[in-house]
């Protein structure tokens, strides 16, 4: 139900990319705030022009009564950054927001640079300022180069911040390490899924053994599904369709014809999970790193059977459960997984339901709305800075 207010929250999300899970988490939310009766824009990168994500954003700006707006944001920090902490501030003013939240590592600093600038028009007050890593810049090494630098703007972005959202104790638990331990408001709010998300799995007829949906990078572990696969032969010869697209996706084609899996292997590219899924029996996840993956919560709504590495916050969504994780890089328990798994379908498909049931219990779109909307009247409260309201 639609949370009661007599002053809705004018509300401004930041990101970078507009692609992948952080994407889906800020369009859920933000149509979701929206549904609430609360006024949201979202501000992004305008440098990405494939047709899905186009169409996605057209969507997307059918719920935003304040606008969707584009500035070009590079993926590394680049003279484009000045560009979009001015465009955050322009609408921070022009469209007399309460609430600026940033998403991401890019998103993160325009959000908060944007409002440590901004002049409040007459009676109201500077906005709050939000802040949910998505992993982002936290899976850097801080002893390299890159991450040392982006560790530095995190520590020193954390004094511009009102409340940090984190998607999972993970995140939280690795914000603490590498950046500060936060000496301002925190919640540690889950991502949620849609109730129509919640169906039984339909593979097609032709339909792979095992499927990955992602971003073709190394650290998504495409290249340790490759292996397993490779090690199943020849007592097994597995199927894999491969959906994505990414920087290392000429390296993960080249390596599966040097494995001689050409004939076991579809790479699809790009595509909508909902329409991906079919093309799979089992959903693979062997990412080296991740923080909350949607995949492996749209998975589990399905209740589609899923294999996955014990990384991030994956262990989170599992807990509970008697679906089992296998260790990350490792080939070899990636394969005896899967071999376990095509060997007794029956009993893969009762842990997928009983995963279902629980992802459903903790995992809904209106509760993450909800505990983040609350979480901004908390901090108002504390601080006195937005309208009073319910």
């Amino acid at each position: 139900m639609p949370v009661p207010s007599t002053h809705p929250l004018r509300i401004l999300h930041c990101l970078r990319a507009p692609v992948g899970g952080l994407f889906r988490h800020v369009r859920d939310l933000a149509e979701e705030q929206a549904r609430r009766g609360h006024q949201v824009g979202v501000l992004c990168d305008s440098l990405a022009h494939d047709a899905l994500t186009e169409a996605r954003l057209a969507d997307l700006a059918t719920h935003l009564a304040l606008g969707l707006h584009r500035t070009a944001m590079s993926r590394d920090i680049g003279w484009r950054d000045v560009g979009a902490i001015r465009a955050a501030r322009h609408l921070a003013r022009s469209l007399d927001i309460d609430v600026l939240h940033g998403h991401g590592a890019k998103g993160g600093a325009a959000a908060r640079l944007a409002s440590d600038f901004a002049r409040p028009s007459p009676g109201r007050r500077i906005p709050l300022r939000f802040y949910t890593p998505h992993g982002g810049s936290l899976h850097y090494d801080p002893r390299s180069l890159k991450g040392a630098v982006f560790m530095t703007l995190e520590r020193q972005l954390a004094a511009l911040t009102d409340g940090l959202v984190f998607e999972s104790e993970f995140a939280r638990a690795r914000y603490s390490e590498k950046v500060a331990r936060s000496a301002f408001a925190e919640r540690v709010i889950p991502n949620g899924l849609r109730d129509e998300e919640f169906v039984t799995h339909a593979p097609d007829a032709d339909a792979t053994d095992v499927l990955f949906v992602g971003e073709l990078r190394l650290l998504k572990g495409v290249d340790v599904l490759l292996e397993a696969i490779a090690r199943l032969a020849p007592d097994r010869r597995v199927s894999a369709t491969i959906v994505g697209d990414g920087a290392d996706g000429v390296l993960f084609r080249d390596k599966a014809a040097a494995l001689g899996l050409l004939d076991q292997v579809t790479f699809t590219g790009a595509m909508p999970a909902a329409a991906a899924f079919p093309k799979g029996r089992i959903m693979v996840v062997p990412s080296r790193a991740e923080s909350l993956p949607y995949i492996v919560l749209e998975a589990a709504a399905r209740a589609m059977p899923l294999i996955a590495t014990d990384v991030g916050g994956i262990p989170e969504i599992v807990r509970g459960t008697d679906t089992a994780l296998v260790a990350a890089d490792d080939a070899a328990a990636l394969a005896t997984a899967i071999a376990t798994c095509l060997a007794d379908r029956e009993a893969a498909a009762c842990r997928a339901r009983r995963l279902q049931s629980a992802v459903a219990a903790r995992y809904t779109v209106s509760t993450m709305t909800r505990d983040i909307v609350a979480f901004y009247r908390a901090v108002n409260d504390s601080r006195s800075q937005l309208p009073q309201s319910a």
